[in-house]
């Protein structure tokens, strides 16, 4: 396995739990959720996978951080481990360091927001 493995599946778990959970919930609160216009359903999917993509991202720069050091050798490694990579981050950099990058990040999530959606809009057809 390499640096930043542990990290990177936790925050795996965190955003898909965030970006179902979360989906399925919101379109619940609906009246008619089976009936939902696409473009409604669409809304809630784009805001679900921003929300999941935040959420999520301070284990991905985690994770970038763990697996940037994995060819260093001694004195050039800067994190023992994971939860030293949490601390130093915090600690050095404050909390805003754990979400540079991370609109650009819920960008690039807009396809998830049209997975959720069309999935939907399948198990309407079949």
């Amino acid at each position: 396995m390499y640096q930043g493995f542990n990290v990177s599946v936790q925050g795996i778990i965190i955003y898909r739990a965030a970006y179902f959970g979360v989906y399925d919930t919101a379109k619940g609160m609906l009246p008619d959720p089976k009936n939902t216009h696409i473009f409604i359903s669409w809304m809630i999917a784009q805001s679900v996978t921003a929300v999941a993509g935040v959420v999520s991202y301070p284990f991905d720069t985690v994770r970038r951080r763990m697996m940037m050091q994995s060819g260093r050798k001694g004195a050039d490694i800067m994190y023992t481990g994971t939860i030293d990579c949490w601390r130093k981050i915090f600690k050095d950099e404050g909390g805003k360091a754990f979400f540079k990058g991370a609109w650009s990040n819920v960008l690039r999530g807009m396809g998830g927001a049209f997975v959720l959606v069309l999935y939907d809009e399948l198990k309407k057809i079949i």
